[in-house]
């Protein structure tokens, strides 16, 4: 299932490659006079880095290290007005996330356990969960850009829809070394609210999850663990 998905992302990415080269000149010089592309399109790749934090988390757990996040793809932009300035975007994308925390995954025959490390009882040197996801983002955009102006000033803001690929946990101590994949209490769907401005091809960026990073996994007290993900870092976006 993974790599039918990840061929399809690269079809419709070099489709959409293809159709963005064609927008891509914008203007075209004659003996003496300059032709303006007045339908041109701001079709762009995207690439991201992000620093990744854990919200609702349950009393106990908190976060240690550098939780990162890689995201790219492509998205294809819609102008809605005739000056061209305001525009919906969609597009297609994939998305690595670690999260180095203090909550430990382990299973039991079935069952997977969670349960809140303490340093000052247990010794080890990694522990962290990893999701890695399709992603498709939709944006309303505002911006300054012309036809002929490539550095301008952009505001998006949109959702973003991603579906779970593969996941893993990781936890390495003296003793015990502990890997998972594919555990099922991780909410497959995620969705959340996205936030980015920026002049040129740097952008700030906001991601915030609206759903729960797991789906009705509780610790051995039996509380909740509703923590979701919350995005910050940059984005770059290429034309």
């Amino acid at each position: 299932m993974k790599a039918k998905l990840s061929y399809l992302f690269f079809i419709v990415l070099g489709c959409y490659m293809s159709d963005a080269q064609n927008q891509a000149d914008t203007s075209v010089k004659s003996d003496t006079t300059t032709v303006v592309d007045d339908k041109y399109r701001e079709d762009q790749f995207y690439v991201s880095v992000t620093y990744n934090l854990l919200g609702n988390k349950p009393d106990g757990v908190s976060q240690s290290g550098f939780s990162s996040g890689y995201h790219f793809g492509f998205i294809r932009d819609i102008p809605i007005n005739k000056r061209r300035n305001l525009a919906l975007g969609v597009g297609i994308g994939l998305s690595a996330n670690s999260y180095n925390q203090t909550l430990q995954i382990s299973k039991n025959d079935n069952d997977f356990q969670y349960v809140v490390l303490n340093d000052n009882e247990i010794a080890y040197s990694k522990n962290k969960f990893t999701t890695y996801l399709v992603e498709f983002p939709i944006e309303f955009r505002w911006r300054t850009s012309t036809a002929i102006e490539y550095d301008f000033w952009r505001i998006y803001t949109g959702v973003k829809f991603g579906y779970i690929l593969f996941n893993s946990s990781k936890f390495n101590s003296a003793g015990n070394d502990i890997k998972l994949s594919n555990i099922d209490d991780f909410n497959a769907f995620q969705y959340g609210l996205t936030f980015s401005a920026g002049y040129s091809n740097i952008s700030f960026h906001l991601y915030y999850g609206l759903n729960q990073i797991f789906n009705n996994a509780t610790l051995e007290d039996g509380a909740s663990i509703d923590m979701n993900s919350v995005r910050i870092g940059l984005m770059f976006y290429i034309l």
